[in-house]
């Protein structure tokens, strides 16, 4: 008897023949499309926000050790979680269209896209709130270059990215110093360590190596 070989090796060498097989049957293809969108969507979505919490806690939120991991993982875990129901729901909504028409139309994803952003991510809190605003930004860029490709808007005859530059940073500044309570919450604290703790120091030790100091003098 072979040292390698125990009593589950033969049929579990079946077993993964049959599922290769499977993934190979061109029939299930928009099925398995779904599930391995909600895979890759959950994957995705934990490799996005698990470095960002981790810098965002650490940074700027008070609490134990043990308070701050719990956050970490439960904001990875929910955009791990939203990010694979809406592949899920995005997908299996345009295999089903393209099956009742016979073929795929523009208006198809839209329409699924539109049902799934209402499901998964419809509800306002702030790991949904982020995404979108991440979307939004990159929307606008893709919809103004659209624009210019379309010729609905002439092509500029300079870049326009240093006055567009210039008009996010003169408002998102404005809005911090004087209208602070309409911006999201992660980005008044960035500011605020930014622009108003830079302001406040006491010695050497906050001045350089501390934003703040530790103490309760």
């Amino acid at each position: 008897m072979a040292g390698g070989e125990g009593p589950l090796s033969a049929p579990l060498r079946a077993l993964l023949r049959a599922a290769n097989a499977l993934l190979q049957q061109r029939r299930y293809r928009a099925a398995l499309a779904v599930i391995k969108g909600f895979r890759n969507g959950a994957v995705y979505g934990a490799k996005i926000r698990a470095p960002h919490a981790l810098v965002m806690t650490f940074l700027f939120k008070s609490g134990s050790l043990r308070e701050k991991l719990k956050a970490i993982a439960q904001a990875t875990y929910a955009h791990s979680r939203n990010l694979a129901y809406f592949v899920f729901t995005y997908k299996g909504l345009m295999a089903v269209q393209s099956r009742l028409q016979g073929k795929k139309i523009p208006f198809h994803a839209f329409l699924a896209a539109c049902i799934g952003g209402w499901l998964v991510f419809g509800e306002n809190n702030p790991i949904n709130s982020q995404i979108i605003m991440y979307l939004l930004s990159r929307i606008l860029f893709g919809l103004s270059r659209l624009a210019v490709e379309k010729g609905y808007i002439p092509q500029p005859k300079q870049d326009p990215f240093p006055l567009v530059a210039a008009l996010v940073w003169g408002t998102v500044l404005w809005l911090f110093e004087y209208h602070r309570e309409t911006l999201q919450p992660s980005l008044q604290s960035s500011m605020t360590y930014l622009y108003e703790d830079s302001e406040v120091w006491h010695d050497l030790s906050d001045f350089l190596l501390y934003n703040k100091r530790t103490d309760s003098k």
